[in-house]
């Protein structure tokens, strides 16, 4: 869901990470082959210096939204029931396994033995009672509104938990992968803007404001140790000091590499990674508002578009022709709806009876002008005058994503599983198609996984079909490492990390 928190945190670090300032490059930069791919055992002391963008405000993660805090702290330093794996599937944490009711209401957990808490309290059911009691009934604590259709959270016994819902919510696991999902030692006194005291396989050491933040081995970790003895976090916010900073030998990792910036890490050792990301670069169209409400204008404006050029201008990306992106549930290659074909969109509009068109399409200033220039360029060949309408981002909370008073808006939503967006007519995007409301609700109450997807895979169709919006491309992120790195994670570390399985070897 993309809630006003997350827009305010999430946008600006994802926004920093494309970098759709920087100037467009004619080639989409390919992975790095250099230097040979190491093969030795892991050192048993590494160290890894990890280069990233955005820096948090504090530890609060209970408290304080943002992909700051949840690309860092999650399975690092907390850990919920579940998680999720870098293919966005579900998987178990610090549940062994679970189990739902066939109706979907009760959902049934059994603990991993043996854990304990940074500070040394063991983990019991009654932990996750009490975080969880928290999120449901504490506003002020990140998720509680996605707890909102929690009836009661008990413990039969020290080593499970039962969770009851007052109506079936097939995504109901997936928000346990969230910071919602986190477990905390109940009682405990840990100052959590500054300090951490979770049940993950690294401690949190030590934060230099403005520099970095350390976290050492947990030596004491219930599962396999990390193989990295530390792990240093270095806050460079300028891409090019960062790529400076990798090539000249004060990194072994860089994340969010600058599309525009990787030719800079040919001729040396490091090898670039292309990942996946749920990032989707929307052009907002107010669909209640005139000639926008015009399904004809709205896919003349698609016909128009060339995303080719758009990936192409920003570095990166992958072709999104719907609602959906490929990492989440009910995803489907929607390419058959709707192509670039200027021509067409001329017709289309003619045929809408629309002519010397003027659009104002507003933006978040720190986007830069990379995607604009393109969208101005494309529309006016079809005869379509584009007007850019730059604002602060607390302007476009409360112009755009509050009043819905907009024309066309562009904003990469950034969180998975979002679609909900999509069923909601009071939402910002204007849009009301009551069979897509009926879909969505119908593939949240089934307890079938299968049918879930094709439910929302025919509501996301109708979306694209509609032309509700156009998704001028999915987000990917590049991760620049040297060779004797591995297990780095490729996909989503945007937003987190997974530092378990990451090693130094000779």
């Amino acid at each position: 869901m993309f809630r006003r928190t997350a827009v305010v945190a999430g946008l600006a670090a994802i926004a920093i990470a494309l970098s759709a300032c920087a100037p467009a490059t004619s080639e989409k930069p390919s992975p790095s082959t250099s230097g040979p791919a190491a093969t030795g055992a892991p050192v048993a002391d590494g160290e890894l210096v990890v280069g990233l963008v955005l820096e948090p405000d504090n530890l609060d993660i209970r408290h304080t939204s943002g992909a700051a805090l949840e690309q860092i702290l999650v399975d690092n330093i907390y850990q919920g029931l579940v998680t999720r794996d870098e293919e966005n599937k579900i998987v178990p944490e610090l549940a062994t396994d679970y189990t739902i009711s066939p109706d979907g209401l009760t959902y049934t957990f059994t603990l991993q033995e043996g854990v304990t808490f940074h500070g040394g309290q063991p983990l019991t059911s009654a932990d996750v009672v009490a975080s969880y009691t928290a999120v449901q009934t504490d506003a002020t604590v990140i998720g509680n509104r996605d707890f909102a259709n929690v009836a009661t959270i008990t413990a039969p016994d020290a080593s499970s938990v039962v969770i009851t819902l007052t109506e079936p919510d097939i995504n109901f696991l997936f928000t346990l992968t969230t910071p919602a999902g986190l477990v905390f030692s109940a009682g405990d006194t840990t100052d959590l803007k500054t300090a951490a005291n979770g049940t993950g396989p690294f401690l949190f050491d030590s934060w230099k404001r403005k520099d970095s933040i350390t976290f050492k081995r947990n030596d004491a970790y219930w599962g396999d140790a990390a193989k990295l003895a530390e792990v240093t976090f270095v806050y460079i916010p300028d891409f090019t000091a960062g790529v400076n900073a990798a090539t000249t030998g004060d990194l072994d990792v860089l994340s969010a590499v600058d599309p525009n910036l990787a030719a800079n890490f040919e001729g040396t050792d490091f090898v670039i990674t292309t990942g996946k990301t749920t990032d989707k670069a929307t052009l907002a169209f107010n669909n209640k508002k005139a000639p926008l409400d015009n399904v004809k204008v709205r896919e003349a404006l698609r016909m128009a578009i060339n995303h080719e050029a758009v990936i192409t201008a920003v570095g990166s990306g992958a072709e999104q022709f719907g609602p959906i992106p490929e990492l989440d549930p009910g995803y489907e290659d929607l390419s058959d709806v709707v192509s670039y074909d200027p021509e067409g969109a001329k017709k289309l509009l003619e045929e809408a009876g629309v002519k010397d068109l003027e659009l104002t399409l507003t933006i978040p200033s720190f986007y830069g002008t990379t995607v604009t220039k393109q969208l101005v360029s494309d529309f006016n060949a079809v005869g379509v005058t584009l007007k850019i309408e730059n604002v602060e981002f607390p302007t476009w909370l409360n112009d755009v994503y509050t009043n819905h008073d907009y024309e066309l808006s562009f904003v990469l939503h950034v969180e998975p599983r979002d679609f909900s967006n999509w069923a909601n007519p009071d939402y910002y995007f204007g849009y009301d198609n009551t069979k897509v409301q009926e879909l969505y609700a119908k593939a949240l109450a089934t307890t079938d996984e299968a049918e879930s997807d094709k439910l929302l895979a025919e509501a996301a169709r109708i979306v694209s079909e509609d032309h509700a919006a156009d998704w001028l491309y999915t987000g990917e992120t590049l991760t620049a490492h040297l060779p004797n790195v591995t297990g780095f994670p490729v996909n989503s570390v945007n937003s987190r990390i997974n530092l378990a399985n990451v090693a130094i070897v000779e």
